[in-house]
């Protein structure tokens, strides 16, 4: 692995949703543009999967998280307890 690919790989973990997709856009951008090599065309795909990691993670996370808020006010209703607090 290179160095460049090592840093790649050590940011993409702490980078936020919307920075992964920016970037994501970025190389696919180039990518499309086309006028590169091929070894740089590999790599721009290999960071453009990492990215989209990323953004599959933040996505599934919001999901789960959605997911929770509302399965709440059912599970009081289910439990006994009502959804407006009175009885």
């Amino acid at each position: 692995m290179t160095d460049d690919a090592t840093t790649a790989a050590g940011t993409t973990g702490t980078l936020g949703y919307e920075q992964a997709r920016d970037e994501l856009i970025e190389v696919v951008r180039r990518l499309e543009a086309g006028g590169t090599t091929l070894e740089e065309s590999l790599a721009l795909w290999e960071r453009g999967e990492e990215l989209a990691k990323v953004c599959r993670h933040w996505l599934e996370g919001a999901r789960a998280r959605l997911d929770a808020a509302l399965a709440g006010p059912a599970d009081a209703l289910e439990n006994g307890g009502t959804a407006t607090g009175s009885d």
